[in-house]
């Protein structure tokens, strides 16, 4: 295999790895949003911020997780086509 299209595989490879993460998270976002809102909880105020909005917030959690679904299966479709 080439350097060029091992590096090719690579991109897809963390294409890849990127869509399974937010359909993941996404999935895990809308059915238990809650729980796992509550898992991310930090003391570090960077991570922090970026879960405050869906605090005593599950329905804004469930949609930002149907976007996330939505994004990895668009992602994964892309990537599938190439």
């Amino acid at each position: 295999m080439s350097d060029r299209n091992e590096w090719q595989l690579g991109l897809r490879r963390g294409g890849e790895m990127a869509a399974v993460f937010m359909i993941g998270d996404g999935m895990l976002g809308l059915l238990q949003p809650s729980r796992h809102v509550e898992l991310w909880r930090s003391d570090v105020t960077a991570v922090d911020m970026l879960i405050r909005p869906f605090v005593d917030h599950p329905l804004r959690r469930r949609a930002y997780g149907l976007l996330q679904l939505a994004a990895g299966l668009a992602l994964a479709s892309a990537l599938r086509r190439r």
